[in-house]
């Protein structure tokens, strides 16, 4: 399986800065043969550093997209005007659904739209400070999981991506501390078994499990060394060029 770098932007860079940061970036990574390296600009970079971009060395990725395809929704951007701009897609990420209050039921409807124009949605589940401190992690992630693969069919979960990103753990967070691996290890294990309870388990085995929390250079090695991670999702940190690439590199390391 390949291991998955995935730089979130949030709503940084304009425009002409988005482009230079990726022209220095394609400058300073050679392309990788089982890393897979994926930028999520805002949206309006996208069309831009589609046409600048090198899909070979770096893949684009939407940060969000509704789940209709047309008709009168005044500000969205749909996942088929994405089509052919982006090959992956971030859905339900956690300033989506806590800030923003996007549900399960409108998630799953993302999902679905997702993969039905051809991208890969990279689902974020996550619980914060007071869901870890009260023991509901369990059944924060398998709510959360479940509920967004409600729409995706037994045949297209090969096409689905988990992003693990504990809310207390995104350096955004008024109380964030850094996650360990074991507890990172614990609820991969949860997903893994909750996908298997639900499409079995070769199917589960498939679906690669990414981990973002404040991921810089010094822990990243660390994160990419538990079992059933198969990439991670950063922040704050892929938006200086020496430690994203310092992180690609610690995955190539560490994959090898």
């Amino acid at each position: 399986m390949k291991t998955y770098i995935v730089g979130n932007w949030k709503l940084n860079f304009t425009v002409g800065e988005a482009s230079i940061y990726l022209h220095k970036l394609l400058k300073t990574i050679p392309k990788y043969r089982d890393t897979e390296v994926v930028v999520a600009p805002s949206a309006l970079a996208l069309q831009p550093l589609s046409l600048q971009v090198d899909r070979h060395i770096i893949k684009l990725c939407a940060q969000n997209g509704f789940y209709r395809d047309y008709g009168a929704f005044t500000g969205e951007i749909s996942f088929s005007q994405l089509r052919g701009l982006v090959d992956y897609a971030i859905v339900g990420h956690s300033e989506r659904r806590y800030v923003l209050h996007e549900d399960d039921k409108m998630i799953a409807k993302k999902m679905a739209a997702a993969i039905r124009n051809r991208i890969t949605p990279i689902l974020c589940i996550g619980e914060i400070e007071s869901e870890r401190a009260f023991g509901e992690t369990k059944d924060v992630i398998r709510d959360q999981l479940i509920g967004g693969l409600s729409e995706v069919s037994d045949d297209d979960l090969s096409k689905v991506i988990i992003a693990y990103e504990p809310v207390w753990a995104i350096s955004s967070a008024k109380s964030a501390r850094f996650a360990t691996p074991d507890e990172v290890a614990e609820v991969v294990k949860i997903i893994r078994e909750t996908l298997e309870e639900t499409y079995g388990k070769k199917a589960a085995e498939g679906v690669p499990i990414l981990f973002g929390g404040s991921v810089n250079p010094s822990n990243a090695g660390g994160y990419l060394t538990v079992p059933g991670v198969n990439g991670l999702l950063i922040g704050g940190a892929s938006l200086i060029l020496n430690e994203f690439a310092d992180i690609i590199e610690t995955a190539k390391r560490v994959r090898a």
